[in-house]
């Protein structure tokens, strides 16, 4: 739980203060209200390892220059005993404090104390929170969009219980409505072409033409013959949508375990209609006045709903009256109820029965309209619809020798996630879809198979087996990793020691903000950067063969480098090789 840079960020920050205090009690700044400015890591680092605005922010309060107030704090400052060998100032005001060798001695001391554990935080503690995604509807394989999602919401689910928070992961199984429908009247069409001659039997205009439909057909046929032909149609239809979803949901089941995606619930669309819950939902939207009836149909006043909506979230009235807002129907003229009628259901059971304090849905950007309309949905039943959160990803977009791949060369069919995990490894797949969400994302099937720098997999995994074959080679020499407390630190001096040992330090701050920002993409980056560094400092800084006390300093830095290498390769779910 130690973050070193959270750290060093908070001691400069009190020393700034407390050097204000001194400069006013002896009378050199007057008194006045002035808050702690913040602390950076300059861009550069000949602007020191962290700066302070202070003198510039206290300017207007103190009626003096930047610059003056600036050389008071610096006069009045004591850096006995902190983090900081100097502090200087720079341009305008800025205050620029560098490191000496406590701080870096201390990042490893926080290596070695939390283990499997560093880089974790208790930001979020006591927040139960749900990441729901993938969600794929199961009526044919996952494919690329579901893919990208997978990766995403599992590793954003590892980077929130980083931080602490208690997480559930689950997977909505959309086994009822219209789909469901469409599924079984295909399979049924299917079935009865096989029994009755295809040119016989009509296949639905909308109907799913997948040859997995045919596969299922054919897999009833087989163990079953024509045992449905004579029954009535909605026993048939029901027959074979239950046989569809006993063969499809076990399949998913199989390749998201293969993709190393363990859910701790799949939840039923059906549960939700068979309980009567769809139906209490919105009774109750219909008890607070937000339904009316029209065309035999009952339907949600959701544009109502939406300019509240927006009005809450402070949309200026002429830009809401802009907005081609309608109305959403909730219950068909037959009686059946809508998709949105059941996410609603769905969602208002994640927190009215479970409790959740937030929930994280990872959505096609295709659903970009629906974020709106169900967090408005939940304002009307009288739950919070900020507390739902939807990470919206965009496409993918599959690449061999620079061209667009649609077609799998084996099945003919849209490359679905198992024809991907039998092209790449599931480690590479993981890598590659944790990328930005809000972007449109390259899959190249060449790079990720490459075993080269240009492959940032293998450049990240092939850092983690150096070291251990580094250890391995040591250690056939008796030569073991020694504890934090028989280093010494101040013989790391050198630039890419002091920019491996940094970059160490951020990893704490990568996980919140990864967590804060629901962009588990922030550790890919990180960890690039950091094999990057360890790349540089083991071409730079010999370890085998050097004096024995430098050599075990940068033995040690090198065996943290490790273990914060596993640790980040443990979020994204890729595994840390010890050789390749």
């Amino acid at each position: 739980m130690i973050n070193m840079v959270q750290n060093a960020k908070d001691q400069a920050a009190a020393l700034a203060m407390a050097a204000y205090q001194a400069a006013v009690a002896d009378g050199t700044l007057p008194a006045a209200e002035v808050k702690t400015a913040p602390v950076e890591i300059p861009k550069d680092t000949a602007n020191g390892d962290f700066t302070t605005t202070f003198a510039l922010a206290a300017s207007k309060a103190l009626r003096q220059p930047p610059r003056n107030i600036a050389q008071a704090l610096l006069d009045h400052m004591d850096l006995t005993g902190s983090y900081f060998a100097s502090a200087e100032i720079a341009g305008p005001g800025f205050l620029n404090f560098r490191l000496n060798d406590s701080w870096y001695a201390a990042v490893c001391e926080a290596v070695e104390a939390e283990g499997t554990a560093y880089g974790t935080n208790d930001g979020l503690k006591g927040q139960k929170i749900m990441v729901e995604f993938v969600s794929a509807n199961p009526t044919g394989p996952m494919h690329m969009g579901n893919a990208r999602g997978g990766v995403l919401g599992d590793t954003l689910a590892s980077v929130l219980t980083a931080c602490g928070a208690d997480v559930t992961r689950e997977f909505y199984v959309n086994d009822a409505g219209h789909q469901i429908d469409k599924f079984a009247h295909s399979i049924e069409a299917r079935y009865l072409q096989i029994i009755q001659g295809e040119e016989n039997v009509p296949f639905p205009e909308d109907g799913y033409q997948g040859e997995d439909i045919k596969d299922l057909a054919r897999a009833y046929y087989e163990e079953n013959g024509d045992k449905l032909v004579d029954v009535p149609e909605q026993e048939r239809l029901d027959t074979l949508a239950q046989f569809g979803l006993s063969v499809n949901l076990p399949k998913m089941k199989t390749d998201l375990e293969r993709y190393k995606i363990h859910y701790d619930n799949w939840f039923y669309e059906s549960a939700l209609h068979e309980s009567g819950y769809v139906k209490e939902t919105v009774d109750l939207l219909t008890e607070r006045g937000w339904t009316y009836e029209k065309d035999g149909a009952l339907w949600l006043r959701t544009a109502d709903i939406l300019r509240d909506h927006f009005r809450k979230q402070g949309k200026k009235e002429a830009d809401i009256e802009k907005l081609d807002l309608k109305d959403d129907v909730l219950r068909r003229a037959n009686g059946f109820y809508t998709y949105f009628a059941a996410d609603i259901a769905y969602h208002r059971n994640k927190f009215a029965v479970r409790g959740f304090d937030r929930v994280i849905n990872i959505w096609g950007a295709d659903h970009h309209g629906h974020v709106a309309r169900l967090k408005g949905a939940l304002d009307a039943i009288g739950l919070d619809g900020d507390k739902l959160d939807i990470v919206l990803m965009q496409l993918v977009k599959l690449l061999r020798d620079g061209e667009v791949v649609r077609m799998s060369k084996r099945t003919g069919k849209a490359i679905s996630l198992s024809d991907l995990l039998d092209e790449v490894s599931v480690d590479a797949a993981r890598w590659y879809f944790n990328a930005k969400p809000d972007t449109q994302m390259e899959f190249d099937l060449g790079l990720a198979v490459r075993e080269d720098s240009e492959n940032p997999i293998y450049y990240v995994e092939y850092a983690h087996a150096r070291i251990c074959s580094l250890l391995r080679t040591l250690g056939e020499e008796n030569v073991s990793v020694p504890a934090q407390a028989d280093v010494d630190m101040s013989l790391l001096t050198g630039e890419a020691e002091r920019a491996l040992l940094k970059q160490i330090a951020q990893f704490s701050e990568v996980i919140k903000l990864a967590a804060r920002d629901y962009d588990p993409s922030y550790i890919n980056r990180y960890l690039q950067e950091l094999a990057g560094c360890f790349h540089r400092f083991y071409t730079a800084c010999r370890i085998r063969g050097e004096e024995a006390a430098v050599r075990d300093a940068r033995l040690k830095l090198a065996d943290d480098t490790r273990i914060v290498l596993r640790n980040g390769l443990k979020l994204i779910g890729v595994e840390a090789p010890e050789k390749m």
